[in-house]
């Protein structure tokens, strides 16, 4: 049986190409370092989120530091980071490993910090969990990418990143004025 010389060019090209797309595929999974988001975060019970009362640190989001790494716990709603909008941005300390974990009260939503490798979808009833390390102080926007409802597009924030010295001069500041709080109520009994 006689093959075509054209044939043959076509079927090594088609070869060629599958096997590059098999490679590329493969690499891209095991060379980068990308993978799935997982459900280390966890669970929740939305209803319980929305009415702050949970019994975790979703109650009162914010920054804490649990076993010498940095963790942002933010609650999203409609149309709001908490903390992340408005007048309160999430403030970290520049190079530090920081982990996101975030929840939604009501409908999915997106986090996404602009800049940073940082991107999830946000699952009412679901914990997602993402970690970045801030090496350059400075502002990063702080976006949903996912359609949330009608204000949507105001669905904004920023995350500060600061230098360690002046984020530790803020905590203490913030711990002082804790401290003269419950002196102050104290003294009011």
């Amino acid at each position: 049986m006689q093959v075509h010389r054209f044939e043959k060019v076509w079927l090594g090209a088609a070869i060629l190409l599958i096997v590059g797309f098999i490679a590329t595929i493969a690499y891209g999974s095991v060379g980068v370092g990308v993978g799935m988001v997982g459900d280390s975060g966890g669970q929740i019970s939305a209803e319980a989120v929305q009415n702050s009362n949970t019994g975790t640190q979703f109650d009162d989001p914010g920054v804490v530091k649990e076993d010498g790494q940095y963790v942002v716990y933010v609650v999203a709603r409609q149309f709001q980071f908490s903390p992340g909008t408005g007048d309160t941005p999430i403030r970290v300390p520049a190079g530090e490993n920081v982990t996101f974990r975030v929840t939604s009260a009501d409908v999915v939503h997106g986090f996404s910090v602009v800049e940073t490798n940082i991107n999830t979808m946000v699952i009412p009833g679901q914990v997602s969990e993402v970690s970045a390390r801030f090496n350059e102080p400075g502002t990063y926007g702080l976006i949903c990418h996912e359609y949330c409802g009608a204000a949507h597009h105001t669905m904004g924030g920023s995350v500060e990143v600061v230098p360690p010295e002046e984020y530790d001069m803020q905590q203490e500041n913030i711990d002082q004025s804790a401290d003269d709080a419950q002196a102050q109520e104290g003294a009011d009994q």
